[in-house]
């Protein structure tokens, strides 16, 4: 039984750490921009490790509890999905969720990298590559961290959520995988990609993307400069480098097979995970929240919504992260038995 588009970043402010820069360009000349690299939080150690998924060597940065080394206790997993044009270190040091991961105190955040993937398996990759992402996230990351960690290595243990391409991303693998996630979240998501993508295929438009602004460019490459040494994964940190090679999706089936409007309804009711959504009010993607939430309540499949002033930048995602890491974190505990 069935029970059950790409973002720019309005970063506002003068001085902005560099993880985000790339993201800013887009809103603001570079020119007023002063990049500065941001400290490593209390808990939060980098990874360096294999991903047969995508053939190479990876990274990603985890926020461990205080008192991880001198205890034996399990932790739930909130893995946290970073957007379009960033990366793994922009969450945990750019956009406050090891602080609000330390306040918590009760479980591990891990933030991957799949750089501008839409964490999706390629229908085809070039120039030698492989680019499978769902798989790195799902078979790579996440068998690393539970064999490494001290983890709950369990669907009651495990949550995921992102911002914009990685809220899709966390809604489209939470949904594909439901058996291995007991919380989906997504702030400033946009969750309407694949569906584009698919539409546009049927329509027979060109998905390519058209050429290049130079004066735009010209800045993307002077950030990049910057913000790649900061990645700092070989072969995988600069921005054209971090763009896969090859088709994402070659028919519109494809791109509908990572809906999350198409594949909930492929959710058995028993297995749906808990659904966190949120946007800012002056957010475009805030239609995109309120069509999934409908779809939910049509559906009477419970949720969290929460919509807020605030754009598709920083300031907003510095808010928002700390109501959804809470939300997913006593969900989370909840399901361990671990609340009264």
């Amino acid at each position: 039984m069935k029970d059950f588009d790409s973002s720019k970043s309005l970063l506002a402010g003068i001085v902005l750490l560099a993880q985000l820069l790339l993201a800013q360009i887009h809103a603001q000349d570079a020119s007023e921009l002063v990049p500065v690299e941001a400290p490593i939080p209390p808990g939060l150690e980098t990874v360096e490790f294999y991903s047969p998924a995508v053939d190479r060597r990876m990274k990603f940065d985890i926020v461990l509890p205080e008192g991880y080394y001198q205890s034996d206790v399990r932790y739930p997993v909130l893995y946290l999905l970073h957007g379009y044009m960033q990366n793994y270190t922009v969450w945990g040091r750019n956009l406050a969720a090891a602080f609000y991961a330390r306040e918590l105190n009760g479980l591990i955040v891990v933030l991957p990298d799949a750089g501008n993937s839409w964490f999706i398996n390629y229908a085809a990759s070039e120039d030698g590559q492989t680019n499978n992402w769902e798989d790195h996230i799902i078979n790579d990351v996440i068998g690393h961290v539970d064999k490494r960690y001290r983890t709950e290595p369990r669907r009651e243990g495990r949550a995921i959520a992102g911002l914009s391409m990685g809220g899709f991303g966390a809604y489209s693998m939470g949904l594909r995988h439901s058996e291995l996630f007991v919380s989906i979240g997504s702030t400033s998501g946009a969750l309407s990609h694949a569906r584009t993508a698919a539409t546009a295929i049927r329509a027979g438009v060109n998905r390519k993307s058209g050429a290049k602004d130079p004066q735009r460019q010209a800045r993307i490459d002077e950030a990049d400069a910057f913000i790649s040494k900061i990645i700092d994964i070989p072969g995988f940190s600069t921005q054209d480098e971090r763009t896969p090679k090859g088709v994402d999706f070659a028919t519109a089936e494809q791109a509908e097979a990572y809906d999350p409007f198409t594949i909930i309804y492929d959710v058995p009711r028993s297995q749906m995970p808990h659904i966190y959504m949120d946007a800012g009010t002056e957010d475009g993607l805030v239609q995109v929240a309120r069509e999934m939430a409908q779809l939910l309540m049509l559906n009477n499949v419970p949720f969290d919504y929460m919509q807020n002033h605030g754009s598709h930048n920083s300031e907003y995602w510095r808010r928002s992260i700390g109501h959804m890491m809470t939300i997913q974190n006593e969900v989370m505990q909840r399901a361990l038995g671990k609340r009264p």
